[in-house]
């Protein structure tokens, strides 16, 4: 009997132990739990709109102008929202994830969601069924670049470099995905993501230099000759070869002269792919560091740029990053983690090429 009431007592402080504070069960501040309730809010909403465009997609409903805005919002608040919760409560800082996020950005345990929300934008950005891909994209974007940088006066291994950025651009804009469209804008098309002006004034600065392409390499040119012919009469946007020729002939061509420099300023392939990607955010300001002589110390500190560089995933995430008035370029490179996965990507296609 005796023995019963003492195995009973003991199960009664076991219960009582296992629902104590003491296990680790402490009493959350009131900003833990403000912190707590708001991610599980974001979470909610953010597979309230995966559901949400899942069901119109899947029931053939018409979907909303920008159909991608929603959702990337919704992913930008859950982000954000657990990097406060984490900030409040280190102890909810869980283990690494397969997106490469640091763990203190995100939680493992909704890797789905963000695969379902990957899934969903592929659908909405399907290119136009008029789209003329080509069947080797990857290679493109390394012999345009190549050429484009060998014209611009560059070494061969400068230009092989060139070819190596310009890659990383293709998988920066649109994960190494041909003639896709744009879930987010009704500007930014096609392979590397230009508006109709940056088009019209690539394909101008291409005409100037293209006799000396053609000297140069016969091969490359006639093949521009085939796909001029192909898309005469369409949105050059939605040519594969055409687009990734005018956005780096827009954006980028003349920079290519600054590779020497900035190969010894950013010996890691991935910074130099990340400061060519800033061109595409936030050019003057990314143009004014590289002719300032002291590029990762480079300081900006404008409101819109502030605000373009959190647009496009950097210091967007968190109240603590969020209210950051200003960053050098090396704080820029280092807040550029997203991108990380996108461009050991483009390293590991680059590594499959032989470029020419």
């Amino acid at each position: 009997m005796r023995s019963r009431r003492h195995a009973a007592a003991a199960i009664a402080a076991l219960a009582l132990f296992l629902t104590a504070p003491a296990l680790g069960q402490v009493a959350l501040t009131a900003k833990q739990s403000d912190a707590l309730a708001a991610y599980d809010r974001a979470l909610a909403d953010f597979k309230a709109i995966l559901a949400e465009r899942r069901g119109q997609i899947e029931a053939k409903q018409p979907l909303p102008n920008l159909p991608g805005q929603a959702l990337y919002l919704a992913r930008v608040a859950v982000i954000s929202s657990y990097k406060d919760l984490t900030d409040a409560l280190p102890s909810r800082i869980g283990r690494p994830n397969k997106f490469e996020i640091p763990p203190a950005y995100f939680d493992a345990d909704i890797e789905p969601l963000v695969d379902e929300y990957a899934r969903l934008f592929e659908i909405m950005e399907a290119p136009p069924a008029n789209a003329q891909n080509s069947a080797t994209p990857f290679k493109d974007v390394v012999d345009l670049a190549v050429a484009i940088a060998r014209a611009e006066g560059l070494a061969p291994v400068d230009a092989k470099a060139a070819g190596r950025i310009s890659l990383g651009l293709f998988f920066a804009e649109t994960n190494g995905k041909q003639n896709v469209r744009n879930g987010r804008s009704n500007t930014y098309m096609g392979s590397f993501q230009t508006g109709p002006s940056e088009d019209r004034n690539g394909r101008r600065k291409w005409e100037a230099i293209k006799s000396e392409i053609a000297a140069a390499d016969p091969e490359l040119s006639a093949r521009d000759d085939k796909e001029e012919a192909r898309a005469r009469g369409t949105d050059h946007r939605f040519n594969h070869w055409t687009n990734v020729r005018d956005g780096l002939m827009n954006a980028h061509a003349d920079l290519f002269r600054e590779i020497p420099a900035i190969v010894k300023t950013l010996p890691d392939p991935i910074d130099q792919m990340k400061l060519f990607e800033l061109i595409q955010i936030v050019p003057t300001p990314t143009r004014s560091a590289l002719m300032s002589g002291d590029l990762l110390n480079y300081r900006v500190s404008s409101p819109t740029i502030m605000k373009h560089l959190r647009n496009n995933s950097i210091f967007a995430f968190g109240q603590a990053d969020r209210a950051r008035t200003s960053a050098s370029f090396r704080e820029i490179l280092g807040a550029m983690w997203l991108f990380n996965r996108k461009f050991e990507r483009a390293m590991a296609k680059y590594a499959e090429l032989k470029p020419r």
